[in-house]
Parts: C-alpha cells; structure tokens; sequence
C-alpha cells in the first residue's frame, strides 16, 4: 500500500478534544478514545503540502474560493456520484451541524415540529431542541441485528401539519446504514407530498463497502432537489474537520435565499482561507488517497467483527454499510441501565467510546466505536475490551 495508515502519532497534548478532553467528559486519563469523528492519520499529503505553499506565501488575507475550488467540489460529485452540481447552489459554511442549525432557523419556525431518525447523532436533537422546536422521533426498526426505517410511522409524523422539517443522515450515523435509492426514494415521496422540507447529512458519503452504494438524495427526484439541502463536507472524508469548511447544496433559490439570510443575521462572513484550500486541495488530489484509506478501514471492521464472532459472544458487531464508526449491541452482557454500562465501558474496559444512549433511548444497550484509527489501536482496545468481560462473567 503507497500510504501508511498504520503510523502513531501522538496527539495527546495538542488540545484534540478526542484525547485531551478527557476531564471535561468525566473519563480516566488512561482511556482509550475511540470516540468523536475524527481520524488518528494524517491527511493527505497533497492537502498539506498546500497549506505549506500557504504559509510559505504567509499573507491570511480575507480570501474567498476561487473558481478553482468550485470545479473541485463539482468535479468530485459528478465522477463519484454522478451528481451534477451547479456553482451557485453551493453554500459555505463552517461545519455540517452549524448548517443544521441554520437550516431549522431559516425553514421552520418556534414550536414546529422537526422530525429526526433516532438512534441518530446526537446534534441532530441538540439544533432542534435548542431553538425551541418540536423534536419528533421517527424510531429506526431493529430487528434481527439490522435497521430499517418505519415508513408506516414516518407518514403519520410527515402528514402531522405541524411538521415543517426533517433531518435525514444519509449514511446513517451511527447505525452505518447506507440507504438504499428506494429507500430514499420513499422518503423523497414523503416529504414532497406532504409539503416537509428535507435537509439530508450526506457528511459520510464517500465512506461505503462492498455492494453498498451512496445515492445523493438530491439525484432521487427533481421535486426532492427543490425542497431540499444537501449537507457535505471533506472533513470526515480527508480528516480536516479541525479547518471548518462544508459545502452545502441549496438547488432551490428561494430556500437558499433564506439560509443564507440567517447566516448574514449572525455575522458568518467568510471561511478560513487554509480549510478552503485543503478542501480545493484534497478534492483535486486527494481520489487515491481515499481508495486506500478505505481498504484500511475496512480491514479495521473485519478484525473487529472476527474478533467479536471468535470471542465475544454476548456482542452483535451491527453490519457497517457506510461510515467508519461501528455500531455495537452490548446489551448482552447483561447490564442494569446505561449508567452501569457507561461504567463497564470507561472504567473497567477502559475505553472512551460514544455510549449509544447519546443518541436517543433507542440507543441504549449499544456502543460506538470510531475505527479510523492505526489497526494497532483497534488491537488494544478489543484486548481491553475482552479483558473487561472476562473479569464481568468471572464476578457474576
């Protein structure tokens, strides 16, 4: 492999909030952290050798994206997903879930109902609730250690005159579904003929294994595309999450219009001139990179799920369609309530994962852990984590 995945680095003592937060979150300084979205591997070299002619030139003027940077954006779509993206339609802003926010401020108003997938990232509650809308939980079915939407429950809520908005994560975050193009088709369905407003997080778009296939929701329908934003971002997909730049797909220019509103209501002007030219720099360059950071990701899964299936029983590794988070059922080992599972998992296995509580009650019994990370990192944490086990079915 022409790229090494497999390099430490140490980031304890950078101000990375995946390891130097520790304290903050209430978990031992000795925990593992396989917890927030962000990699432990440096990003492409093509995407920091551009920051270095940056600051080699050493002027940070106020500095917007050129032409350059629009053709990239649109360059990338199109040859991985066949979506055509026109300029204006594209929306900077400084991250995924500040997009969120500003998109139920700008399409929904004070008490109306927004509706979200749970178990489902926890921002997506957090920019509902926290500007006084009406949270709505469309519950994923699991069954059979799979997930599936409840379309049945979905209209009902859809149909609701109350409901103005709905939050799609597509791939699934963090069940790691990769929905399917009739599954989003139903949804675009949905939402178009109940007159509901979709914002789809497609943040982990570039993440998918094996048969599975990413379909831009804005590619189902033209009626979706008009109602629609389309959050992307190179930040999960290049680990520059740190440089805060997303791009967001407004097609319609009344509903642009109205976003953009709302960012010019608070201030935002524009980005960070170093995160629009990684973004240029790793859409132009970045393709082979990618490739081969997903053969290692998915190295990572299948350690994990051999592991779990040779050792571990009492755990179900969830399927992982998309993203490089790992969605796990612990509720076999028997726990009392989250709180005693949170203090299996910190405390005795230490490991400082996402406790899938965070993500609604349909989360609780699970666990999230981020496989982007050197293989030699995963090896410690499935020892730690067999480790922590034998000792529970030794005390029971």
């Amino acid at each position: 492999m022409k790229y090494d995945f497999n390099e430490i680095i140490e980031r304890r003592g950078t101000g990375a909030y995946k390891y130097d937060a520790w304290e903050a979150n209430g978990v031992p300084e000795d925990a593992l952290p396989l917890w927030v979205a962000d990699m432990d591997i440096k990003a492409p070299e093509a995407v920091n050798a551009r920051i270095r002619e940056l600051t080699e030139h050493g002027i940070y003027g106020y500095t917007g994206p050129t032409e350059g940077y629009y053709l990239a954006v649109q360059n990338w779509f199109k040859s991985r997903f066949d979506w055509d993206i026109e300029k204006n339609w594209i929306v900077q802003t400084p991250g995924v879930v500040y997009a969120l926010a500003t998109a139920v401020r700008a399409f929904t108003k004070p008490g109306d109902g927004v509706v979200i997938q749970q178990p489902v990232y926890y921002p997506f509650r957090n920019v509902i609730v926290n500007n006084d809308r009406k949270l709505v939980v469309n519950e994923l079915i699991y069954q059979d250690g799979a997930y599936t939407m409840n379309f049945e429950d979905l209209e009902e809520k859809l149909a609701d005159e109350n409901t103005k908005l709905m939050i799609l994560c597509s791939p699934h975050n963090p069940v790691s579904r990769v929905w399917t193009k009739e599954e989003l088709a139903k949804v675009a369905e949905l939402c178009v003929k109940n007159k509901v407003k979709l914002v789809s997080d497609e943040i982990h778009c570039d993440f998918t294994y094996g048969e599975h296939v990413h379909t831009p929701m804005a590619t189902i329908s033209d009626e979706i595309r008009d109602c629609g934003v389309f959050c992307t971002a190179p930040s999960k997909t290049f680990n520059i999450a740190g440089l805060q730049v997303s791009n967001i797909i407004i097609p319609n220019r009344e509903m642009r219009h109205a976003f953009r509103d709302i960012m010019k209501g608070e201030g935002l002007g524009g980005l960070n001139m170093i995160g629009v030219a990684a973004c240029q720099a790793a859409y132009e360059e970045g393709a082979e990179w990618l490739e081969q950071l997903k053969v290692h990701l998915q190295g990572n899964i299948d350690y994990i799920n051999q592991f779990v299936a040779e050792k571990l029983p009492e755990i179900k590794v969830i399927e992982t369609q998309g993203t490089y988070l790992v969605w796990l059922d612990v509720s076999g080992l028997g726990f009392k309530d989250k709180v005693d599972q949170n203090n299996f998992i910190v405390n005795q296995a230490k490991l400082w994962l996402d406790t899938g509580s965070m993500f609604g009650d349909a989360g609780i019994g699970f666990e999230r852990i981020n496989v982007a990370a050197p293989r030699a990192t995963i090896v410690e944490a499935m020892n730690r984590l067999e480790a922590a086990i034998a000792r529970r079915r030794e005390s029971l």
